[in-house]
């Protein structure tokens, strides 16, 4: 396989990685003022991403750096032509990642509730715009002759684009809820699995609203790799029934598991629509950005090669094992321990 060819399929990988580690902690961010009725279920609940969530954000990192190694071209025309969204994405997370570590900081009652709601903002935002830009990327969005955008944000907020949007806000949410019934227990876990029951029907109906627009998109493209996008939009689509299937049913670990393959195969499914383009133009197709035209030369992307192969597997074990360390539900029970502790 070329090399080139390679590259997209890991920036896809590291991708799907993010949005399926991340999109759990952007759900229990989201969840935050319909779960936590007290301090102690806030405390409870921001503590079931305590330990992983900076180690889940830095995927996008990772991310970001292949893409502009590995796809210069593209990294250029996206991050110029998707400034101002992708900064509110940034924003957002510093956002996030300032309140979880400041809110326990002072005892006021009015300073966690300030930094509760930075954390649902931080959280929301990204799970909407994410899909956003996803989703003008594969539709195709205004690049000249010269590859560059000339759009505005406004153009950004289309039909296809906001819908994918609501898509992955919809997805991280319920995903995120099912990490929380599986992590927690009592009156938290209780709500969450009531929470998510009434997340179930909505979900459904507009993932498979994006599955059906995507399909066509990909169709009226000539996509090469079509049978496969839709191969992911019905496993996606099976995934996140079975989730609320379990849900149903109290069995915390299959909803999850099966959460995160319908966010494996959705983005999955955006990913081998796009193909083989990395942004299409919806201007003129000379315009438009490929897999070719837009990657670094062989030799640059050899070493990365040679980089990903030693380093990747590490950074999986690692993350394999921080998860089976922090791997025990968190309790009300310790919350309010720590609670008594701390007033003495």
């Amino acid at each position: 396989m070329d090399l080139a060819y390679l590259w997209f399929f890991i920036v896809g990988f590291l991708f799907i990685g993010y949005f399926v580690l991340d999109g759990f902690d952007f759900g229990v961010g989201i969840s935050l003022p319909f779960l936590g009725k007290s301090e102690t279920s806030r405390r409870q609940i921001i503590n079931t991403i305590g330990p992983v969530w900076d180690l889940n954000e830095t995927w996008v990192i990772v991310a970001g750096a292949c893409l502009f190694a590995a796809f210069p071209e593209w990294y250029a025309t996206l991050f110029s032509g998707f400034y101002l969204a992708l900064l509110l994405i940034l924003l957002a997370l510093i956002l996030r990642g300032v309140s979880f570590e400041y809110r326990h900081q002072r005892d006021s009652l009015k300073w966690k509730r300030g930094f509760d709601r930075m954390i649902f903002i931080g959280s929301a935002l990204p799970a909407l715009l994410w899909g956003v830009a996803f989703g003008n990327i594969v539709q195709g969005v205004p690049l000249d002759k010269d590859h560059e955008f000339v759009g505005s944000l406004l153009t950004l907020l289309n039909p296809y684009g906001l819908w994918v949007g609501l898509t992955t806000l919809l997805l991280f949410w319920i995903h995120g809820v099912y990490f929380i019934a599986l992590k927690s227990d009592g009156e938290v876990a209780d709500d969450a699995h009531r929470l998510a029951k009434r997340l179930a029907l909505p979900t459904i109906l507009v993932a498979a609203g994006t599955v059906v627009w995507t399909i066509m998109i990909a169709a009226g493209r000539e996509a090469p790799l079509l049978w496969v996008v839709i191969l992911c939009g019905v496993i996606a689509a099976l995934a996140l029934i079975s989730s609320c299937v379990a849900n149903l049913r109290k069995r915390d670990g299959i909803a999850f598991a099966s959460g995160a393959v319908t966010i494996v195969f959705a983005v999955l499914m955006l990913w081998m629509a796009l193909f083989p383009f990395v942004m299409p133009s919806s201007m003129d197709a000379a315009g438009s950005l490929t897999i070719d035209n837009a990657s670094s030369t062989d030799y640059t992307l050899a070493i990365m090669s040679w980089a990903a192969l030693i380093f990747l597997p590490l950074v999986l074990l690692y993350q394999g094992w921080t998860y089976w360390v922090f791997r025990k539900r968190v309790t009300r029970s310790h919350i309010e321990k720590a609670e008594q502790v701390a007033a003495s």
